[in-house]
């Protein structure tokens, strides 16, 4: 395996090293990272720079071009924290993470029935879910890597983080974890292609959106509690909100569902924009009638 992925190990090391560094220094090294990734890695900095001009066309061309510089230093420090979580499991994250809501999610997971996690993909969300987890455990979905070895290390290093991870895929799974009583995190925020999904706004844009959310919540009658997870530089501090969804949740109607946690992902954007995973393509699936954004 070595000889196949030998740049991927030397990168796990150089990596590794910065891991030992403290808080602000591995947050500085972070932003280099984003830096270099913004002059070098042109299509997805393409990328970015359209999903950010579809969601928010009222910024002028300095205020995106901030925006979008501001998104890949947010997002470089994001590798740092999810390498950190993934290879350093061990460390006390919890100190470092203010908890809003905690108790919702006990009192949810207290009376026996399922819970899905909603979850959005802003930064350090690997290591702000740790912390959680430590706090009240958790399973999670996730959607497989085509690299062997990136997917190996990714489901190794969260499964020693929560209680099992779960392809998105094995929904015989999900929905076992959920009628036993357990808390499941699953964030329905990318674009996972026609099948399965409809096309809701987000941030005013027709975005393939999944209806698993609803159906699975249908199913299993499970709860929800929305995640989000924050950054706060001038603090030296993460949060990490807990909220619950409407009550209304989940509907008759795949649209209106949909549009609710399209909402829901807007407003936890909005508090952080910068901190949001915008290097997905997520306006990938189009209606037949529109262009490519990218």
């Amino acid at each position: 395996m070595f000889p196949r992925y030998w740049l991927l190990w030397i990168t796990i090391g150089f990596l590794s090293l910065f891991c030992l560094f403290p808080l602000k220094a591995r947050w500085a090294f972070g932003e280099t990272l984003g830096i270099l990734g913004f002059i070098v890695a042109r299509k997805r900095r393409r990328i970015v720079r359209e999903n950010i001009r579809a969601c928010f066309p009222n910024l002028t061309e300095k205020e995106l071009a901030e925006r979008v510089f501001k998104n890949f230093k947010s997002s470089g420090i994001a590798i740092l924290e999810t390498f950190e979580a993934w290879f350093f499991p061990k460390r006390d994250f919890e100190s470092l993470v203010k908890f809003e809501g905690l108790e919702l999610l006990e009192s949810a997971k207290n009376k026996g029935r399922g819970v899905i996690l909603l979850g959005v993909h802003l930064c350090a969300l690997d290591l702000c879910g740790a912390a959680l987890s430590r706090k009240i455990p958790f399973h999670v979905m996730y959607k497989r890597n085509r690299n062997l070895l990136i997917n190996t290390i990714m489901t190794q290093g969260r499964e020693q983080n929560f209680e099992s991870t779960v392809e998105r895929r094995n929904i015989r799974d999900v929905i076992k974890i959920l009628k036993s009583g357990s808390i499941l995190w699953y964030g329905p925020d990318q674009d996972y292609g026609n099948k399965h999904s409809i096309f809701a706004p987000f941030f005013g844009v027709p975005a393939a959106t999944i209806t698993a959310t609803s159906r699975i919540a249908h199913s299993t009658k499970a709860q929800l509690i929305f995640m989000s997870q924050y950054r706060d530089r001038e603090k030296g501090k993460y949060l990490v909100k807990l909220e619950r969804i409407s009550s209304a949740f989940p509907s008759n109607d795949m649209l209106v569902d949909c549009k609710l946690v399209n909402k829901k992902i807007e407003e936890a954007i909005l508090f952080a924009p910068e901190q949001y995973w915008w290097l997905h393509r997520r306006f990938k699936t189009r209606p037949s009638e529109e262009p490519s954004l990218y």
